[in-house]
């Protein structure tokens, strides 16, 4: 069941940039962000972006693009990776709540990525996790943390689609982008990595 009054992926990827903009301009308008707000949506929820991103601290979604609850539909997972939980994740958002865009944002000095570069034993799970990260190494031009951390964007936005027959059949029926990003710690800029996946 899919909200079909939700915003157009181009829509969605104009309201993130513009709330990056405010971001980085330290002029948040913290919208949706009350009470009344929080009431609004006890039976119901309509976000209208995905955003699949990194669970590192100095990341948050909601305050790097000035949104609120039940603004965008956020899923947090060391190196941003496009694996079996977060895609499942991200299938239900496309799937029941009827969302246009997935925004896959990587960002600068990723300690998940990192691990991955420098390899060695991290443990069961985090071996695990960096294994994910590994083609990214491979495919990199560059073998810096931060080129690693694009080109790990760049792969995780096309395996949303590639790995996903859900979100596949969601992009025959309707017009679904997703785009890749590139965080700035320093300045909280987001760089849109392409203007569409797939």
């Amino acid at each position: 069941m899919s909200n079909a009054k939700n915003l157009s992926w181009q829509d969605a990827l104009n309201r993130l940039k513009e709330g990056n903009q405010r971001y980085v301009a330290e002029k948040q308008t913290n919208p949706n962000n009350n009470s009344e707000r929080r009431n609004s949506l006890t039976g119901h929820q309509a976000p209208f972006a995905i955003i699949l991103g990194c669970a590192d601290s100095r990341v948050i979604p909601e305050l790097a693009f000035d949104m609120g609850i039940g603004d965008i539909f956020t899923v947090r997972v060391a190196g941003n990776i496009a694996n079996t939980a977060s895609l499942g994740s991200i299938e239900y958002a496309v799937a029941h709540l009827g969302v246009n865009l997935i925004v896959v944002l990587g960002h600068e000095s990723c300690g998940a990525v990192t691990a991955a570069i420098n390899g060695g034993d991290n443990g069961y799970n985090l071996n695990h996790l960096v294994a994910e990260i590994v083609p990214a190494i491979s495919a990199s031009e560059d073998a810096s943390v931060n080129a690693v951390v694009r080109t790990n964007a760049e792969i995780n936005a096309s395996q949303i689609v590639s790995r996903s027959p859900i979100i596949q059949n969601a992009m025959n029926e309707r017009d679904i982008r997703v785009v890749p990003a590139y965080y700035n710690l320093g300045s909280g800029e987001v760089d849109f990595l392409g203007d569409e996946v797939a």
